[in-house]
């Protein structure tokens, strides 16, 4: 059985929760590479909690890092396949922490990184409950090996607003996969918004961060 997820917290700026976000982070790092968005969203959002689970593995290719699931890139499925052996886990974090926070699961967003958008993405769209949006930066969206969208029409239960944000020069995951991303969640009827940061890598820029967080607080309750 998979260890339970933890990782670094925010309380809200207003002093009672009506709102949680879940940071997911990437391939190699930890739930501490993302947390500090949270600080930097407080005042849009002063009325949410935050959180940055570290990923459930040790990573394979970084010493201190964690991963979602591995990445070998000999198997052409390994995405999906790894997408899928994580979910439980992350889905029972979730439950966890909307119910010590004694929030519906409505209040919840997830904002993703690279392989946590994956993630993001994989177990939003399955929550019997649809989270209040999903932000996903510099990522993709996974699907077996040669399949359509509409091979997995059937596994998605619910259908959040998606904000895509990915640099144009992203070397590690190329932005074409943000159009790819957006046309499958277009074609699985799930609403999404994109931005495409101009001159920047595989990483997350002022102007991005601003896009999610705004996307974030027209959505999130108050």
């Amino acid at each position: 059985m998979a260890a339970a997820l933890d990782g670094p917290r925010l309380e809200p700026r207003s002093g009672k929760a009506r709102s949680l976000v879940v940071f997911l982070h990437g391939y190699g790092a930890d739930g501490n590479d993302l947390i500090d968005i949270g600080r930097a969203w407080q005042g849009l959002l002063p009325d949410t909690a935050f959180v940055s689970p570290h990923a459930p593995e040790p990573c394979g290719q970084a010493p201190v890092g964690r991963q979602w699931f591995g990445l070998t890139f000999r198997d052409p499925d390994e995405r999906w396949i790894g997408v899928n052996k994580a979910a439980p886990a992350l889905d029972a974090f979730l439950d966890a922490e909307l119910a010590r926070r004694n929030l519906p699961p409505s209040a919840l967003a997830l904002v993703g990184f690279s392989q946590g958008t994956m993630m993001s993405l994989h177990a939003g769209l399955r929550r019997a409950v649809a989270p209040a949006a999903i932000v996903g930066y510099s990522g993709m969206l996974v699907l077996p090996k040669d399949g359509p969208p509409e091979t997995v029409a059937a596994e998605i239960k619910s259908r959040p607003p998606v904000l895509l944000v990915h640099g144009d020069r992203d070397e590690l995951i190329p932005a074409q996969a943000l159009f790819h991303a957006a046309q499958g969640l277009s074609a699985l009827e799930v609403p999404v918004e994109w931005h495409l940061s101009q001159g920047v890598g595989h990483g997350i820029d002022q102007e991005g961060l601003r896009h999610g967080g705004e996307f974030l607080a027209r959505r999130l309750p108050r």
